[in-house]
């Protein structure tokens, strides 16, 4: 997949590489903006379940 994209980009492999990054950080954002806000709901990372017998090392 990464050959086909860097195959079908234009340009010296510097611009491919300048615009490889683009592609990179484009997508970092749409993550970071879109996808993992929408997707945190889903996510059981809320559901922790904890004792209260006090049983561990620091109790």
């Amino acid at each position: 997949m990464y050959g086909w994209i860097w195959r079908h980009l234009p340009g010296h492999p510097l611009v491919r590489a300048l615009i490889s990054l683009l592609l990179v950080l484009g997508v970092v954002y749409l993550l970071f903006t879109y996808v993992f806000p929408w997707a945190e709901p889903l996510l059981p990372f809320g559901d922790v379940t904890v004792d209260g017998d006090g049983g561990g090392a620091a109790g």
